[in-house]
């Protein structure tokens, strides 16, 4: 896979983060919340480095916290590739692969129409992913609260299984590559796109959330979700092949 069949990957992890916003921005905030404060010294110059220090240290926990779930991403695309490879190499039949590239790009189809608010049938996968969460989730207490950027890392670790339906849907790409390697730099790209926007929650709590929750926003990056997943349909469905395409299809040829 090259770095520019990626780039689809990726502005799909920008473009759903609206996704995440609603969906994480209370796990966000109670990280914040969970994070100790420390009192300022009393002079004033003191404090005022103090505060300096304090804000670098949560930047830092913020910067491990996000680490810690691209990597968990990242450790689900290995996982889910490698089964895939195993498969295939026990059955050898290519038309699977060729339906499982339909069923990628319909999960993002389907995705664009979940951040349109149009259709919500990923939350049935989300219920799913629930029997795996269950048991993860009482591992978070133990964490809290967060007083090192080890714990911050973890504590991410153990959100990035959170059932997620976004996820889901670029983790079937990741299954197609087949190689583990492979498998972990699809769901890695798509962690370095949802980034921006909840490093920008972490740092500055819940300021962009009014803004990100709006109709409009949700459609635009919606639509342009949607639009990837088609271009991938009829790419597939007709064998086009451009250098544009490839740099935003999901399709055989871009794997």
């Amino acid at each position: 896979m090259t770095s520019l069949a990626l780039l689809p990957i990726f502005l799909i992890g920008l473009f759903g983060g609206v996704h995440c916003v609603g969906m994480c921005g209370g796990i966000v905030g109670a990280f914040s919340v969970a994070t100790p404060k420390r009192r300022p010294f009393p002079l004033p110059v003191t404090s005022s480095n103090h505060l300096i220090s304090a804000a670098a240290d949560g930047s830092l926990r913020v910067f491990a916290f996000n680490a810690g779930r691209i990597a968990s991403y990242m450790l689900a695309g290995a996982l889910a590739a490698s089964l895939a490879g195993n498969l295939k190499t026990l059955i050898h039949i290519s038309e699977m692969q060729t339906a499982g590239y339909w069923l990628a790009n319909l999960m993002l189809i389907a995705l664009g129409a979940s951040l349109m608010n149009l259709w919500h049938g990923l939350a049935r996968l989300e219920a799913l992913g629930q029997i795996l969460w269950r048991r993860i989730q009482p591992l978070m207490k133990n964490l809290l609260p967060v007083e090192s950027i080890w714990q911050a890392a973890a504590l991410g670790g153990l959100w990035g299984w959170v059932p997620c339906g976004m996820v889901y849907s670029v983790l079937m790409t990741a299954l197609l590559t087949g190689s583990a390697a492979q498998g972990a730099l699809v769901m890695g790209a798509f962690g370095l796109g949802t980034l921006p926007l909840l490093l920008s929650m972490g740092m500055l709590g819940t300021t962009l959330q009014p803004l990100l929750r709006k109709p409009a926003v949700r459609v635009l990056a919606g639509a342009l979700v949607l639009s990837f997943g088609v271009l991938g349909l009829l790419r597939v469905a007709t064998g086009m092949s451009h250098g544009w395409l490839d740099a935003v299809c999901i399709s055989p040829a871009a794997m």
